[in-house]
């Protein structure tokens, strides 16, 4: 029998983990990317009587690797806020018969995060990491009103808000090299600690990887929107490292200045494609999947997804549907 940990490589999913190993501690393979590499299940072959830890990740882009782990007789606990599929999941997995060994918390609704939902299903034993969680996946209302009860001051606020957006960061990237650490590393590093105010004194990794996200984003700040509306703005930045890893981070700065905007932050991948990442309005939340499902590579969440390659003869198309969505949202 194994144990595997399966977990988006961004905040909201090493942060989901966190929690549940603090409470559940396990020794596990884990089984993480870039936070666009989401078809992990493909990297494993689960047998019978193996356990199953999936966060973060959509359920619609893993129903092979699930309904694989299904048939074999591995043990499931799945928790994630992305687009799951049309279907309820008793019709996607209609062979599942023994529901005790299969645990599915799957919300879609714009305003949680995986990390909130571990939280709750935790009854808010490590409430903090939740916080951080959802800071990092720019859900700003919610970390501050799942913080409520741990009366934090504002300075702690702005610490748990940037530990969360550096998490974030630093799974941005083409490839693993464009990162500033391996996203399982990083969890590594920040697992020994039940207090993130003591991973934020005194571990010396996340002071250097805030110096990286600072100075990646100054880079960011210089660049001016190519389309800019009422509704939307478009930014394009340049095939740099740099770009590469802090696009997110500032799709959602810009969604945070302007909550009433829809944003696109492309890279130009200089071989006929488009990275994209879209954010919602903030004061709807909805729209961005919706958008980014209607290309092959796109896909994400209410408030936010992405395309991994736009031909950039699509660009026109999309940036027509970006407005027709956002002003119809």
């Amino acid at each position: 029998m194994a144990n595997y940990d399966i977990f988006n490589g961004d905040a909201d999913g090493i942060c989901a983990l966190h929690q549940l190993r603090l409470q559940s501690p396990k020794e596990s393979t884990l089984i993480t990317g870039l936070k666009r590499d989401i078809n992990l299940l493909q990297q494993i072959e689960p047998k019978r009587g193996d356990h199953l830890t999936i966060l973060d990740i959509s359920l619609d882009k893993n129903r092979d690797g699930i309904a694989r782990a299904i048939e074999v007789g591995s043990i499931i606990f799945y928790a994630d806020h992305h687009f799951a599929g049309e279907q309820p999941l008793d019709e996607q997995f209609p062979v599942i018969t023994d529901k005790s060994q299969y645990q599915f918390l799957i919300d879609t609704t714009p305003d949680t995060c995986t990390s909130l939902i571990v939280n709750q299903h935790l009854k808010g034993a490590e409430q903090i990491w939740s916080v951080v969680g959802a800071y990092g996946d720019n859900f700003f209302e919610s970390a501050q009103k799942a913080a409520e009860p741990l009366d934090l001051n504002l300075t702690q606020h702005q610490q748990l808000k940037e530990l969360g957006t550096c998490l974030n960061y630093n799974g941005y990237g083409f490839t693993l090299d464009d990162l500033i650490y391996h996203p399982a590393d990083l969890y590594q590093l920040i697992h020994p600690y039940r207090d993130p105010f003591g991973f934020i004194a005194e571990e010396r990794a996340y002071q250097q990887l805030r110096e990286a996200y600072h100075s990646d984003l100054q880079e960011a700040e210089k660049i001016q929107p190519t389309n800019v509306d009422e509704h939307t703005a478009i930014y394009i930045l340049p095939n740099h490292k740099w770009a590469r890893r802090v696009s997110g981070i500032f799709g959602n700065r810009l969604a945070q200045g302007n909550p009433s905007r829809a944003h696109a932050v492309l890279i130009d991948m200089d071989d006929g494609f488009y990275r994209v990442s879209v954010r919602a309005p903030l004061v709807t939340k909805t729209g961005a999947d919706e958008l980014c499902r209607q290309f092959k590579t796109g896909g994400g969440r209410q408030a936010a997804a992405g395309i991994n390659k736009l031909p950039q003869y699509e660009l026109e198309k999309f940036t027509r549907l970006f407005s027709q969505i956002a002003t119809k949202h």
